[in-house]
């Protein structure tokens, strides 16, 4: 039988009951121990709830032998410091998306961890979505022929008071709209479409006062040959309208997109085409918010990886892959020029300038 895995949340904000209600649904293989905040009443609200002890420095929590490994739900900015460090504490790391805000410090983090020999799972949950599994499928199959072209889309809306946190929005700690709201597209976008070799971008600041920037588009050149156009913002007042990711084949058109890329919106497929009012049919409710509901199926996937002895699915390298999408974009913007993604492969920095 296998052990139990014991866990710790460093982090209660607003991502941090996904991770531990998903802890909870997985008793059987794991367990939350202790959770840690520096805002004393987060940490208490937090483990009040899910049966679990409250810190408020998380230093004690990686002194802990009784935890094995750490989901880490803290400000963007702060990912692969804390990473870091649990890593030399010998413990597992799940770090939510970005892992960090520049590639210096992603591949800092995955160096950490495997020298640590500690499993390292970036928090990309919608590549575990039942459409999204089907996608990716159906891509590698080459039922939908050579790929020509592939879009990603966030509209969402944030009001002003989101960016009044502290941390929300600034280069120190977060990003745009593109580092933070659309990195999942942009991952999803990439995992379908394949490597990409170049992008050049625009972004501005248009409807919030903010460090970074609230609209964001970039055109994108795959190794492929084809061609990809990404649209993010956070200004689509009054609610949230649309995340979708877009593949066109030369035999199939294919779109996903709902609250959390859990929705087949389109489904045209060489030879499938009287399967398509059922696929979308049969397509299962949209989950409450754009969380979505597979945070479970990565720490269960975390959980097995640990077991088994090998890599999860959303493993350190294939966090750094849209963190360098992102940065690739931020840099276009920055520079008014196409950027090549192997220039920045070897580069110890990227900043995030917002676009003039």
């Amino acid at each position: 039988m296998k052990t139990v895995l014991r866990f710790a949340i460093i982090g209660c904000g607003r991502i941090a009951p996904r991770h531990a209600q998903s802890l909870v649904d997985l008793r059987t293989s794991a367990k939350l121990v202790a959770v840690a905040d520096v805002i004393e009443s987060r940490a208490i609200h937090l483990a009040q709830q899910f049966g679990a002890e409250p810190l408020t420095d998380y230093r004690r929590v990686l002194e802990r032998k009784d935890i094995d490994v750490v989901c880490i739900c803290v400000p963007s900015g702060l990912h692969a410091q804390i990473g870091i460090e649990a890593a030399r504490h010998g413990k597992h790391v799940v770090v939510e998306k970005p892992m960090a805000l520049s590639l210096a410090d992603a591949d800092a983090l995955i160096q950490a961890c495997e020298r640590a020999g500690v499993t390292l799972t970036v928090v990309l949950q919608n590549r575990y979505n039942p459409p999204m599994q089907d996608l990716k499928r159906l891509v590698d199959s080459g039922q939908l022929g050579r790929l020509l072209l592939g879009n990603a889309t966030v509209r969402w809306y944030r009001p002003q008071s989101y960016y009044e946190d502290g941390w929300h929005g600034t280069q120190a700690m977060d990003g745009g709209a593109l580092m933070n709201q659309s990195i999942h597209h942009i991952d999803a976008l990439q995992w379908l479409m394949g490597d990409v070799d170049s992008v050049f971008a625009y972004g501005a600041t248009l409807a919030h006062r903010m460090e970074c920037e609230d609209v964001g588009v970039a055109v994108w050149r795959f190794a492929s040959g084809a061609l990809g156009v990404v649209e993010g913002s956070t200004v689509t007042w009054p609610e949230n309208l649309e995340g979708s990711v877009a593949i066109f084949g030369e035999r199939g058109s294919v779109k996903v997109g709902g609250t959390a890329l859990n929705r087949r919106v389109l489904w045209k497929v060489e030879g499938q085409l009287e399967q398509e009012r059922h696929l979308i049919s049969t397509e299962a409710v949209d989950p409450p918010s754009v969380y979505g509901t597979s945070h479970r199926a990565v720490l269960a996937d975390t959980i097995a990886a640990i077991h088994d002895g090998r890599l999860p699915q959303t493993h350190g390298h294939e966090g750094r892959r849209s963190l360098a999408l992102v940065l690739a974009m931020y840099e276009s913007m920055a520079r008014g020029a196409e950027v090549h993604l192997a220039t920045l492969k070897h580069s110890p920095t990227q900043g995030m300038e917002k676009a003039s």
